[in-house]
Order: C-alpha cells, then sequence, then structure tokens
C-alpha cells in the first residue's frame, strides 16, 4: 500500500483525507470529506494488491443492495492509483463496547431493545441473502439522536480476511451482543475486543450465573442462543430463535412500547459543554446599625476613593410610645361601669397635684392594675420621651396618702396568662402566683413484710395457695388466712382442698423424650440403607425382584422395529458423503464396529463448518415412533431426531422431535409418538478425540 497518503490528500478528485482514525492490519480508516455532497464520509484504504481487495469490493456490493435506515451504508468503492477503497456514511455517536466500559451492563429493558433495533436491521439484509459476518459491539452505534445504527455491513468481515458471513453466525453473534449488553462480557463466535465470557465445561454461563437480576427470559434466550446446543429446548418449541427476525420479534414482545427508548437514549448521552463565565451579582450594603453613631460601609474592590468615603446613616425613626393597659379585677361588680381597656399615654390626663376624692377610696382588690407595655430598649442617642425617664414608671395616684409616687409597673411573665373577654373585646392577664405552691403529702411507706412466716400459735392455718386459684383479700397479709369468726366471708382452708402433683408427671415426660428420639434414629438409619439399596433394614435387596434392565422391564417398552436399513445424511457436504461404506456397521447388531463421521478441525454449531450430520434410517413404512436407542462412541455427543414421511434434503424448517445427548449408550425419547417412515439421527455436537472432532455411532434401534 502506498505510504504517501496523508491528511489533505484527495482520491478519486472527489474524497479530501481528513483525519487517520485507525491503522491495522495493511488497513487504514480515515474520516474525509466528499466534495460533491459536501459532507464527511468514513473511507477504508487498503491496497489494490492486497489478497483482501477482491473480497472488499465484491462485500460493498452486496452491502449496497441493503436499504435499511439502521445501516450505515455503502456510498462508493472503487481502485485508484494502486489503492483500493470504500466509502460508508459517516456515524457520530457511541459504540456499544465504549458504552458499556463507560456506563458498565446496561438494564434489561434498554439492552432488549437495543438489539431488537439491530435484529430487526438483520433481518432485513437475510432476507435479501446478504449476511453481516462481524456483528460484534464494536459495530454497534447509538448516534446523538438516541438511534441504532449498524457498522460495517460485510465489509467488516472482509478487511479482516475472514471469509463471506452466514446467517446462523449472525444469528449466534445477535445472542452474543445481548449477552454482552447484560453482562458485559462476549460469547458470541466472532472475534471481538471485549472481554470473553467465562465458560465451563465448553459452555458459556448462563447471564444469571455471571450477573444477578437478569430476568428470566431474556436469560433463558442467551442460553439457547449462544449455546447451540442447550439442554432444554422449551424456549425454541414457542419461538422462532434460529432467525434474526424470530429473535427480534421476541424482544419486542419483551420490551413493549418502545415510544421514547430513542429519546431516552438520546437523553442518557454524555453532554460536551463549553467552559461558562459565571459573574455572581455584588453583595448588598450592610444595614447602618441605630443610634446616633453613623455607620461606615466598607466600600467595594474596585470603587474609586470618592466612592469610599463614609456616607452617614440616617436618623432612627423614635421609638414608639409605651401603651398603657388597664387589667381588670378578677371580680368586678355587677353594679360598676367598666373602664376603657387601653389608652394612649398621650391621651392619659395627668393625675391632679391633690385630689379631692368624693368617694371613699376602692379597696386593694377591686383597684385595676395599670401595666405598660414594654418597647425595645433606646439607642445611646434617643431621647427619652416618658416623662418619668427610662425607669418604666408611671405616676399613680397613692389611695391612702392622695399624693402621687411613683410605682414599679410589673411585666406579663412566661408564667402569666391571657385572659380574652369575647363580649368586651376585653384583654386581662392573670399573672403568675408571689407564693409558692405547698409540696404534696409524702407517701405513705408500705407495711413491712415478714421475712419468715411466724409459728401458728393463735391457730390460724398457713395458706398455701394454688396455681391459678381465686382468693378473697382479708386484710390480713399473706400467707396468712382469717378464719371466718373473724367476720370476713372466708372459709379456713381444710386439707381436703390442696391439691398435690400427680405422680410420676415428670416420668412420663421423659419417656416421651426417649421415645422421639428411638424414633428419629430408626428413621436415619432407614434413611441410610435406602440410599445405599439396601433394604430398610440393611440387607440385600432380593434378586428375583424384576430390574429395570430385567426381560420383565424390556417387556414394557416398545418392541424395537426391524427391517430397518440406512444411508449416511450429510446434506452441507462437498460432496455429501459421510462415509457411506460403514453406514451398515451401525445396524449389525455388534457394538465392537461402527460407523463414524469424518475428523473435523471444529466441533459443529454457528461458529463451525458445518451444524451437523447423521443418518437417515428408513423403516420401510410409516410408522409410529416413541424413542431411539443409541450407542455411540467416546464422550457426550449431541443428537436431534427428526421423523419425516419423506426422504429430508436438509434439516433447516424441520422441528426436531426430541433432542439429547448420549453418553455411551443412551434412549432418546420422544415427548408424544410421531408417525413417519423416515427417522434422522442428526449429529450436533462431537466428542474430541486427539484435539479434534468426530463422531461415532456403534449401534441405532428405533423403538414404536
Amino acid at each position: 500500500m502506498p505510504n504517501s497518503i496523508r491528511p489533505g490528500d484527495v482520491l478519486a478528485d472527489r474524497y479530501r483525507l481528513v483525519d487517520l482514525l485507525t491503522e491495522s492490519e495493511g488497513g487504514r480508516f480515515w474520516r474525509a470529506h466528499d466534495g460533491v455532497l459536501e459532507r464527511h464520509v468514513a473511507l477504508h484504504v487498503i491496497g489494490a494488491d492486497d489478497e483482501r481487495a477482491p473480497g472488499l469490493l465484491e462485500a460493498a456490493r452486496r452491502s449496497a443492495t441493503i436499504l435499511d435506515r439502521r445501516l450505515l451504508r455503502v456510498l462508493d468503492a472503487d481502485q485508484v492509483d494502486g489503492l483500493c477503497f470504500v466509502v460508508n456514511e459517516w456515524g457520530s455517536g457511541r459504540s456499544l463496547d465504549i458504552m458499556l466500559v463507560d456506563e458498565g451492563p446496561l438494564g434489561a429493558r434498554r439492552a432488549a431493545w437495543l438489539v431488537s433495533e439491530v435484529a430487526a436491521s438483520i433481518a432485513v439484509a437475510h432476507d435479501a441473502g446478504v449476511a453481516h459476518g462481524r456483528l460484534v459491539p464494536e459495530n454497534v452505534l447509538v448516534d446523538r439522536n438516541g438511534a441504532i445504527r449498524v457498522i460495517g455491513f460485510s465489509v467488516d468481515a472482509a478487511l479482516r480476511g475472514l471469509p463471506a458471513g452466514r446467517p446462523s453466525t449472525d444469528v449466534s453473534d445477535l445472542g452474543g451482543l445481548l449477552y454482552a449488553a447484560l453482562t458485559g462480557r462476549w460469547p458470541g463466535a466472532s472475534p471481538s475486543d471485549v472481554t470473553p465470557a467465562p465458560q465451563e465445561h465448553g459452555r458459556v454461563l448462563r447471564p444469571r450465573q455471571v450477573r444477578a437480576g437478569i430476568p428470566r427470559p431474556l436469560d433463558a434466550l442467551c442460553d439457547e442462543v449462544v449455546n447451540p446446543y442447550p439442554s432444554h429446548g422449551s424456549l425454541r418449541s414457542a419461538h422462532d430463535l434460529s432467525t434474526a427476525r424470530g429473535i427480534g420479534d421476541y424482544l419486542r414482545d419483551f420490551v413493549g412500547d418502545t415510544t421514547g427508548m430513542a429519546e431516552a437514549e438520546a437523553a442518557s448521552a454524555p453532554v460536551h459543554r463549553q467552559p461558562e463565565t459565571v459573574a455572581f451579582a455584588p453583595l448588598p450594603d450592610r444595614p447602618a446599625p441605630s443610634g446616633d453613631a453613623a455607620a461606615e460601609v466598607p466600600p467595594a474592590p474596585d470603587a474609586t476613593p470618592e466612592d469610599a468615603a463614609p456616607t452617614p446613616a440616617p436618623a432612627p425613626a423614635p421609638p414608639p410610645e409605651p401603651t398603657v393597659v388597664r387589667l381588670a379585677p378578677p371580680a368586678v361588680p355587677a353594679d360598676s361601669t367598666p373602664e376603657p381597656i387601653a389608652e394612649s399615654a398621650e391621651s392619659s390626663p395627668e393625675p391632679p397635684a391633690s385630689p379631692a376624692p368624693t368617694t371613699p377610696p376602692p379597696s386593694a382588690a377591686s383597684e385595676p392594675t395599670l401595666v405598660a407595655v414594654p418597647v425595645p430598649p433606646a439607642g445611646p442617642g434617643d431621647a427619652d420621651p416618658s416623662p418619668d425617664g427610662p425607669d418604666n414608671r408611671e405616676a399613680r395616684t397613692d389611695p391612702d396618702a392622695g399624693q402621687p409616687r411613683d410605682v414599679p409597673v410589673e411585666q406579663p411573665t412566661q408564667a402569666g396568662l391571657p385572659i380574652f373577654d369575647d363580649e368586651n373585646d376585653d384583654v386581662s392577664w392573670l399573672t403568675a402566683r408571689t407564693e409558692k405552691a405547698p409540696p404534696p403529702p409524702p407517701f405513705e411507706p408500705p407495711p413491712e413484710r415478714p421475712l419468715f412466716a411466724p409459728d401458728p400459735a393463735d391457730g390460724r392455718p398457713v395458706r398455701t395457695p394454688r396455681p391459678g386459684a381465686v382468693t378473697t383479700s382479708t386484710g390480713d397479709f399473706w400467707p396468712w388466712e382469717s378464719s371466718s369468726s373473724t367476720g370476713t366471708g372466708v372459709t379456713p382452708i381444710s386439707d381436703e382442698d390442696d391439691d398435690d402433683e400427680v405422680p410420676g408427671r415428670s416420668w412420663l415426660r421423659l419417656a416421651g423424650a426417649i421415645a422421639a428420639g428411638l424414633l428419629l434414629l430408626v428413621a436415619v438409619v432407614v434413611a441410610y440403607n435406602l440410599g445405599r439399596g439396601k433394604t430398610p433394614l440393611g440387607a440385600e435387596p432380593d434378586s428375583s425382584r424384576p430390574s429395570a434392565s430385567s426381560p420383565s422391564a424390556e417387556a414394557t417398552l416398545p418392541a424395537v422395529i426391524t427391517g430397518v436399513s440406512a444411508q449416511d445424511f450429510d446434506p452441507q457436504g462437498d460432496p455429501p458423503d459421510e462415509n457411506p461404506d460403514l453406514v451398515p456397521l451401525a445396524l449389525d447388531g455388534n457394538p465392537s464396529t461402527a460407523w463414524r463421521t469424518m475428523t473435523y478441525d471444529q466441533n459443529f454449531g454457528p461458529g463451525g463448518l458445518k451444524t451437523g450430520v447423521g443418518l437417515v434410517l428408513d423403516l420401510g413404512e410409516s410408522t409410529s415412533v416413541s424413542s431411539v436407542d443409541l450407542t455411540t462412541v467416546g464422550a457426550a455427543t449431541g443428537v436431534s431426531v427428526y421423523v419425516t414421511d419423506t426422504v429430508p434434503t436438509g434439516v433447516r424448517g424441520l422441528t426436531p422431535a426430541a433432542r439429547g445427548s448420549v453418553k455411551p449408550r443412551g434412549r432418546i425419547t420422544l415427548d408424544e409418538p410421531v408417525t413417519g417412515r423416515y427417522v434422522t439421527v442428526w449429529l450436533t455436537s462431537l466428542p474430541t478425540v486427539e484435539g479434534r472432532y468426530r463422531g461415532e455411532i456403534a449401534e441405532v434401534a428405533v423403538r414404536g
């Protein structure tokens, strides 16, 4: 590949190279500018002499035939000046592998929606006969609008030197995408840079074994698709999991209404904002302190010397005059005239210097109390507006001397209580008492209880109370009992009322505990003997009883169908032969001879060369089939059984009547008998032989 290309060069007089994004395996990936359409494009370049060049151009032509909104389409492909290049639409967003690194595993509904969008796009391509070839997290993009875009359709596999993709590989990779989105691990058949999924005994662990909280429908789907030979087929029997369209329908049923999913995906993408300059508003000036002193406000940092001069604070408003409240006495005669409740100190007339009362002065009990409501203390320069100065004193008339004098005004405290009169809108105060309340009387000490009961020398019997007995209080303290002669109504307790404990009760309880322990010991011994395959008493079982392998047990099974012929079945081989000369050895009744498959470098499945090989058994006529007996060689062999009325040409589109694993001898039992003439024994997983894979069938028999 020429090394002279660099940013700024123009390919095909149209595409100006802008940024070199990646470079690997002799190829380069550029962001370029299309001078005709005036937009950015993605451009892959390899040398024209590269062995991948013809395959790359062919993959670009295949990809250009697919029209789907989720695909980054191929716009151009050509060879110019010793370079082979392919031009795709430019996509801006985050790929799934980057999302897993940044955010970790996705939520269940979000992951199912993402893979369902990919599956819908792949289904459109499969209908046109085109496969992606490398459907890995690196090739699934979420753009800035939250839409799902598929990258490198057919082209990415060709750039990596992989053969043309197959639909079965894409289906397996769809299950791998869902697995990766849920767990952050990659189990698919195509190579990816995402961390591989853990395996155990050749099987990928289920998603729920890797990460807790994954819904069971998605866990079962991943297990069925990623592991090509699951131990159960309940999901495949109800849903089509062998096609991208079937997987997409299953995931859409799980997601439900997809309205707003793309918007939520776009909102969750990280937003890169430009730095902003934040300007804070200036702080307000502090209020000036009260009083005559002038408040000085510190100048602002950018103020001029003239602005920094101290500004005198405005003179404070004069404090309000105290309000004199006249409190009514607790009791007012009915014929008395009430006085005003409150009056201003300015409107109160000054008391005469020498009053001349015409009526006797009222008593202290009926004299109203004048209370001055306190006001906040004035500043040091404030004038005292009250005539008596700042002592909060009021001029009152002494009823005894007839001369005015200064009396301190009582202030209401927290102990005071306001009294409201709803009829006259009067408010009075109930002041706290001046004397302390007397303490409560002391508690009388309880009568002393004697430590020991005295000797009943006075003839009174000592009472021994019965449990649960109800007695009447007699005024005497227990344990004495008064006689009926005292007039209390209590009859002396006689010896006949004493109930002794039932004799032997404790012994009965001990015997019950011992019996329970013996029963438990016997149960443990019986369970242990049965677990060893012996009788409950530990003896050897009677050999005369029929066992599962005895002739009487065999008599209960359906009869073996005779007159069966067989032929090898390899519809995906070229030529379609699989050791046809060894087929009679599977029906000769000799377990030491066997028909065997070819020896393969890869096991069967979506990632292998084939999905399976097998034998087609001709029963001679249509017969009800209930089970198939197999004897294999080596480790466990995966087997699927098909029953048809015509000679099969392949297993695609057929529904297996039963599945199972045989090691080295087993019986594949159909859930329900199926009627047909041809029984296909399809080997789906082969045991290993010296680092390679080969299957052998020593004997096969059909029961029905």
